[in-house]
């Protein structure tokens, strides 16, 4: 058993959104650990990363996602200043929530910060969405996908191509799991 799981306790899934489309991806996972009997506790940390009120309030609305427990405020910044900012305001709250994992989704820098303090500190890491690649290493969004991807305990893939791209970076497909496409649960649950 990895390390990390097995020192992780048993406090609730900490789940991580920080910008607009990883609420889409975040809505229906938080539904189906509600549908789970017994539910699964989680606690819904926004970091701030699109922070529009009118445009996010309205998201979650439309999404019936729950309103977060916790929201760092980081706004905008260069990719360096927004990641920094926000490993430093998630460090403090996995501290005090002690999660047993931590759950990101896509590739947005909330998603590699939260994953970065999240693995140094010891608590497992559940990355959905994952091995998916543009190729292009000019992105940003690659380099959050890649790296996160390399540091997650479990990766569940949206795609079959997904584990392709994962086996041929070294992960070990015992770590990854296909779980289908959570933006198309969001879709269905939309109509």
């Amino acid at each position: 058993m990895n390390e990390a799981v097995s020192r992780s306790g048993p406090g609730p899934v900490m789940c991580i959104v920080g910008a607009r489309p990883n609420f889409m991806k975040m809505a229906p996972i938080l539904r189906a650990f509600a549908a789970h009997e017994p539910p699964i506790p989680a606690l819904l940390v926004h970091t701030g990363q699109h922070y529009d009120a009118s445009m996010s309030d309205q998201l979650f609305v439309d999404l019936q996602l729950p309103r977060p427990d916790l929201n760092l405020e980081v706004g905008s910044g260069s990719h360096a200043t927004q990641t920094a900012e926000v490993m430093k305001r998630i460090e403090p709250a996995i501290d005090e929530h002690k999660p047993c994992c931590v759950l990101v989704v896509g590739d947005v820098n909330s998603t590699l910060a939260c994953a970065l303090v999240a693995v140094k500190k010891g608590v497992p890491v559940v990355h959905v969405e994952a091995g998916l690649r543009s190729g292009d290493r000019r992105m940003p969004e690659e380099i959050n996908r890649v790296l996160t991807d390399q540091i997650s305990d479990r990766l569940y893939t949206t795609e079959r191509s997904a584990l392709a791209n994962l086996l041929r970076e070294g992960v070990d497909e015992a770590r990854v799991c296909f779980a289908g496409n959570v933006m198309i649960d969001s879709l269905h649950a939309a109509r």
